[in-house]
């Protein structure tokens, strides 16, 4: 999105984020085959160092050869992906669960054209063999099926608009929707309902099972969904140009990618990166953990102010780290004075869309890191982050390796309590999903949230205008609110203390305001 970028041009300070790093990275080495690790562009940010350094690399190793994913035959039966199996997996175990659904809600104020609004959502479903994927077991191993592109996107329509409680009767409708469970074997996996209100407004809710999409995905959906409602509501025709491959092909090559000397390399990594890491982080909780893990949720919002963006920009820039990192790494700290451990692990989805053909797919390629932080030692703020920016760079240079497989290397002990590997997790969302205007419709989010969770603590940020703002969402069988909104202040006094100066040691900086202080120290003492 920049007019021009000259040789001189600072990739991070023309707005470039790890996610981007990851894409142009996997471009570069189409380009001019070669392979490109991650930090190659990070130690040169600049145009010209990263062309230099290229160069060196190709004069050294000459061009290579990297495969692309080519579509298969659709005569075969086809495989799941690492992750849909996994997901596949989880699903016996427990179902009719919801655990792993994707809602979207939208008001849509204005005049709908609910045939052209139908016939964009049954072309998505048309296009995205994702989408119309379902999973059968005929000897008890998983194979994906997928439905005629004829078929069409369920969508169920309610007409609220006579109704003098259309507020409550729309709440109960997307409980209902949020609580109505998948069947994976005869799909379809994505549904819709159009619910009619009162005053030309509607509201539209799109449920989606993980199994098929994920948040990058939601993008993707938005977006196409615009253009073809665009073009369908004005007469035209279908204005997406044709996918060279889909979901199916992508699993099917990952399988074939992810072997031999590679499968050796990433397996080995992650063996020696978690060998005898803490099997789970040991916060202090309000509530005693319930004997099998609660999915339930809530989440308090947070919000890091513009004057502090701009010092976590500075600071971010001046150690070589993305703002993910610098807040990772303030994260890390506060987890670590909260359980007394000063070795942890904090989870990290990654879109794991590095490969140029799968971006504008609908799927479900999203991966989750696990990374190990070390804050024995009395690290200063400056020490932390060139520390967590080494381990934020290797992990997504090993990131092909999917979670599940990283799980059965590691061998963590596994209890029905917690998660295997890490309880806290840190997302960065670079995908977030805008707003939209339509011919004659105004549309914005709607829906208050969400009240389930994966982990005991999950961290959601991201970028939004001069800010970082997100929410903090917590299991609610572990925590109470008032918690969470203190875990907050301290987070966000240790970013102040790290924004003011870089040389002091994390371990002092102080986290409790004064009136905690006081009540600590004083009024229990008392």
């Amino acid at each position: 999105g920049v007019e021009r970028v000259g040789r001189h041009d600072h990739f991070f300070e023309l707005g470039g984020h790890s996610l981007l790093a990851v894409q142009l990275s996997s471009r570069l080495s189409r380009a001019v085959g070669v392979e490109l690790p991650l930090s190659t562009l990070f130690a040169n940010p600049v145009l010209s160092d990263l062309a230099a350094s290229i160069v060196e690399v190709l004069s050294r190793s000459g061009t290579q050869d990297l495969p692309a994913i080519a579509a298969v035959s659709r005569d075969e039966p086809l495989v799941l992906s690492f992750a849909q199996q996994r997901l596949w997996f989880l699903a016996q175990l427990d179902e009719g669960s919801t655990n792993y659904h994707i809602p979207l809600a939208l008001r849509l104020r204005g005049e709908l054209d609910r045939s052209a609004w139908q016939r964009s959502l049954d072309r998505l479903f048309a296009r995205h063999e994702a989408l119309r994927s379902v999973f059968v077991a005929p000897e008890g191993k998983p194979w994906v099926e997928v439905l005629p592109p004829d078929a069409g996107l369920p969508m169920v329509e309610h007409d609220l608009r006579d109704r003098p409680d259309a507020e409550a009767a729309l709440l109960d409708l997307c409980h209902e929707e949020a609580r109505t469970p998948f069947d994976l074997a005869r799909g379809p996996l994505i549904r819709g309902r159009l619910i009619r209100m009162p005053a030309e407004e509607h509201v539209f809710l799109l449920t989606q099972h993980h199994i098929v999409s994920d948040g990058w995905s939601m993008g993707v959906l938005v977006r196409e969904l615009r253009q073809l409602y665009r073009a369908f509501e004005a007469g035209q025709d279908d204005p997406l140009p044709p996918l060279a491959i889909q979901y199916p092909d992508y699993a099917a090559w990952q399988r074939q990618w992810l072997s031999g000397e590679r499968l050796q390399k990433q397996a080995q990594y992650w063996r020696d990166t978690l060998s005898g890491a803490p099997a789970r982080l040991v916060l202090p909780t309000d509530h005693a953990r319930p004997a099998q893990q609660s999915f339930a949720g809530a989440s308090v919002p947070i919000v890091i102010d513009a004057d502090l963006t701009r010092g976590l920009k500075r600071l971010s820039r001046q150690h070589g780290t993305t703002l993910f990192m610098t807040v990772l790494a303030a994260w890390a700290a506060v987890l670590s004075r909260l359980s007394g451990q000063d070795d942890l692990v904090i989870g990290v989805p990654s879109a794991n869309r590095g490969r140029r053909e799968i971006e504008e797919l609908i799927g479900f390629f999203v991966n989750t890191l696990a990374l190990r932080l070390d804050l024995s030692g009395e690290p200063s703020v400056s020490q932390l982050l060139e520390q967590t920016r080494r381990t934020a760079l290797a992990a997504q240079e090993h990131q092909d390796l999917p979670f599940e497989q990283v799980v059965e290397i590691v061998q963590p002990p596994r209890a029905l309590d917690h998660t295997p590997l890490f309880q806290v997790m840190l997302a960065w969302q670079n995908n977030a999903v805008g707003s939209f205007d339509l011919a004659g419709l105004s549309v914005e989010a709607a829906g208050e949230g969400y009240d389930q969770v994966k982990v005991d603590l999950e961290l959601s940020l991201g970028e939004c205008g001069e800010v970082i703002a997100g929410t903090f969402g917590y299991a609610s069988a572990l925590f109470d609110e008032a918690t969470i909104e203190r875990q907050r202040g301290y987070l966000l006094a240790l970013l102040r203390a790290m924004v003011a100066d870089a040389g002091q040691p994390v371990g002092r900086i102080e986290l409790l305001p004064a009136a905690e202080r006081a009540y600590l120290l004083e009024e229990l003492n008392r």
